[in-house]
């Protein structure tokens, strides 16, 4: 039996490796295919778009958020693979409901992304193919933090949205990225404050008993905490927003290090937010714009 440790305490089992996969996360459907079983995912989400030629063919169930119960059991698949940021909980307990069997993720450092490969090559693709590809990405991350020893971390600022202003805490998978590719988030410590009053405009925040479980790793911020902090580098990523040469100018024209030395960049998303096998080379992509 293959027995796999998800997210929330979850526990994935199955008495052989899946050959029908439902992929309700954009980089798991791609990382399936570089682990060289592509051939088993049976249905992927509107944003699951990597490989193009790949998944072209693919049925899809819906979004990520909003993805159809009945389609995915239609499917008749083996197992369905979540995340527990960007699917939802009732998804999720519906899916338990019917009797389908899923894996809940959750990465939220490098070194979880590489050790979620190797769950899901246990789970769907073990063999020397896949072993490869995930030997590959280990050294490629051993290879990055050789690299980060031995050079000073440049401040950066990496916001995910434009309007409201928002940006992302130390406990996230893009901040781990950054940090591993030699930078230094200059809101690594700045949670999100709830109500919306205190996250950007100094009223008093509810306690931690109110703000329970929700999640405070991606604070909205102003443009004048951004000049305090003086990055160094601005990195602008084309998802979940799409920034463009306008938003670009516009912390071009801020009173910061980045505008003035010419390090303001737009750059792939994908590089910092998808947790696929893709790691091994974009890590040395975002590492290059960090220079």
């Amino acid at each position: 039996m293959i027995v796999v440790e998800g997210a929330k305490g979850t526990r994935t089992e199955l008495h052989a490796p899946a050959r029908r996969v439902v992929s309700l996360v954009p980089s798991e459907t791609e990382a399936l295919f570089m682990l060289g079983v592509g051939d088993r995912v049976v249905g992927r989400t509107d944003y699951c778009v990597e490989p193009h030629e790949g998944v072209a063919s693919i049925p899809r169930v819906g979004g990520t958020k909003d993805a159809r119960l009945d389609a995915i059991v239609a499917c008749a698949p083996d197992l369905v693979l979540l995340n527990q940021e960007e699917n939802t909980e009732a998804l999720y307990r519906g899916l338990v409901a019917r009797g389908v069997t899923v894996h809940l993720s959750f990465p939220k450092t490098v070194n979880d992304a590489v050790t979620l490969m190797r769950d899901l090559a246990a789970m769907v693709a073990p063999g020397e193919a896949a072993a490869k590809v995930i030997d590959a990405l280990d050294a490629a991350v051993g290879e990055a933090e050789r690299a980060r020893a031995q050079r000073t971390p440049r401040r950066v600022f990496c916001p995910i949205w434009m309007d409201p202003l928002m940006t992302i805490h130390g406990e996230t998978f893009i901040s781990d990225v950054l940090d591993l590719a030699g930078g230094a988030n200059v809101f690594a410590d700045r949670t999100r404050r709830y109500p919306l009053a205190a996250d950007i405009a100094g009223a008093t925040p509810w306690s931690a008993a109110r703000v329970g479980e929700r999640d405070v790793r991606y604070p909205r911020v102003t443009f004048d905490e951004v000049v305090a902090l003086q990055p160094e580098v601005v990195i602008l990523p084309d998802e979940p927003h799409p920034f463009s040469e306008a938003d670009a100018e516009v912390f071009r024209a801020l009173p910061i290090p980045a505008a003035r030395d010419g390090r303001v960049h737009r750059i792939d998303g994908k590089d910092l937010s998808w947790y696929s096998p893709r790691l091994a080379t974009g890590i040395a992509r975002v590492a290059r714009w960090l220079a």
